[in-house]
C-alpha cells in the first residue's frame, strides 16, 4: 500500500505530461515564397492531419530568423535555404538537412528601359536582390555575375525583400531585380519588365529544403517523418496538380481575387499562381548531383567569406546531411 501511496502521484505528474506533450502542435516555419509552396499547400490541403500530425504553420521574413527558431527549440521543422544551415553549423549549431524541397529558381528581370538585355549588362545599374549572405546573395555574386565577367562592385545591389523588390521596380527606383517566384510572375504583370535570365535554366542546384534540429530528429524522428511524408505528397501536388494547388495557396501571395496587369486587366490570383508554380521544380529527395552541388555553394560562401569553420578547413555539406528518411521511402 505505501508503494502505491507514492508511485500514484508520479504515475499522475508523468500522465499529464505525456498528454502535454502530446497536444503541444508540430511547428513548421516557412516563408512566403513560392520555393516554401510544398509547406503551404501540405497545411491548406490537410495533408499533415492526414498524417495524424497538428501542425503550426509559423511565417518568417527572413531564412535566418527562421533558423534562430530552430537554433533556439521555437521551431520543429522549416523549409528554407540551405545556406542558412551551413553558416550556421559552421559555427556549432546542431541542424540537420533532412529532405529536399525546391531546386533553385532565381530570375532575373529588368526595366524595358533599362537598356539591359544581358547580365553583364548590368554593369552601372541598380539592382534589387536580397540581403547579403542569403541564398540568393551567394548564387548571385559567386555565380551569376561572376560567369558573366563581372563583380559585385561594379552595379549596386540593394538587400530588400522580394516584396520590396518588385515595388521598387514598379516605382522606377532599380533597373533590375533578382526574384524568387511568385514575385518574378508578378513582376511581369504589373511592370514593364522582362525576364532575362533564370539560374535554374543554367546552374540548378537544391535552393530550399527541409531543416530541423539534431535534437529534434533525435526526440520526435516518427513526428518529423510524418511531416516529409506530408510535404512530399504536396510536392506531388504541385507538380501534377497545378491549379488545384493554386486554389490552395494564392491567398498567401496576393491578398485581392484578382491582380490588375498591364497587358491582360484584371487576371484571378489563381492564374498567376499556378503559371508561377509551373516555372518550380520541387523534389523531396536530394540526389548525389545535389549534394555536390551543395559542396560548391558552401566552398562558395567560404570564398565570399559569409561561411568560416572553426578550424578553418573546408565545410563538410555531408556532416548535416540527414537522408534516413528519404532511404526509407526509396527516393
Amino acid at each position: 500500500m505505501k508503494l502505491n501511496r507514492y508511485l500514484i502521484p508520479v504515475l499522475a505528474a508523468l500522465t499529464v505530461a505525456s498528454q502535454a506533450l502530446a497536444a503541444e502542435p508540430f511547428k513548421v516555419g516557412y516563408i512566403r515564397v513560392m520555393d516554401d509552396a510544398q509547406a503551404i499547400a501540405a497545411y491548406e490541403g490537410k495533408l499533415y492531419e492526414k498524417q495524424g500530425l497538428d501542425v503550426q504553420l509559423v511565417e518568417f521574413k527572413s531564412g535566418t530568423d527562421l533558423i534562430k527558431a530552430i537554433v533556439g527549440g521555437q521551431l520543429d521543422t522549416g523549409v528554407l535555404g540551405f545556406t542558412n544551415a551551413a553558416s550556421w553549423s559552421s559555427r556549432g549549431a546542431d541542424l540537420k538537412v533532412v529532405s529536399g524541397a525546391q531546386r533553385g529558381y532565381h530570375a532575373l528581370v529588368v526595366r524595358d528601359d533599362a537598356g539591359i538585355e544581358k547580365v553583364a549588362d548590368l554593369k552601372g545599374h541598380t539592382l534589387a536582390s536580397q540581403k547579403e549572405g542569403s541564398t540568393a546573395d551567394v548564387v548571385l555574386k559567386g555565380v551569376v555575375l561572376k560567369d558573366a565577367g563581372i563583380k559585385p562592385e561594379d552595379l549596386s545591389i540593394l538587400g530588400v525583400s522580394p516584396q520590396v523588390a518588385v515595388q521598387s521596380l514598379v516605382g522606377k527606383r532599380v533597373d533590375a531585380a533578382f526574384l524568387f517566384e511568385p514575385q518574378a510572375s508578378i513582376a511581369e504583370q504589373i511592370a514593364p519588365v522582362k525576364q532575362i535570365y533564370e539560374i535554374g535554366e543554367v546552374w540548378p542546384f537544391p535552393c530550399m529544403v527541409t531543416i530541423t534540429s539534431g535534437e529534434t530528429l533525435k526526440t520526435k524522428k516518427d513526428l518529423v517523418w510524418k511531416s516529409l511524408d506530408a510535404q512530399r505528397q504536396a510536392i506531388e501536388l504541385l507538380q501534377q496538380k497545378p491549379d488545384a494547388a493554386a486554389k490552395l495557396i494564392a491567398g498567401y501571395f496576393i491578398s485581392e481575387p484578382t491582380l490588375k496587369t498591364l497587358k491582360h486587366g484584371d487576371v484571378p490570383r489563381e492564374k498567376i499562381i499556378a503559371d508561377a508554380i509551373r516555372t518550380q521544380t520541387y523534389s523531396a529527395a536530394l540526389t548525389p548531383k545535389d549534394l555536390s552541388r551543395m559542396q560548391e555553394v558552401a566552398d562558395i560562401m567560404q570564398a565570399q567569406g559569409t561561411l568560416k569553420t572553426r578550424d578553418g578547413k573546408p565545410f563538410d555539406v555531408k556532416a548535416i546531411v540527414d537522408l534516413d528518411w528519404q532511404h526509407s521511402r526509396k527516393l
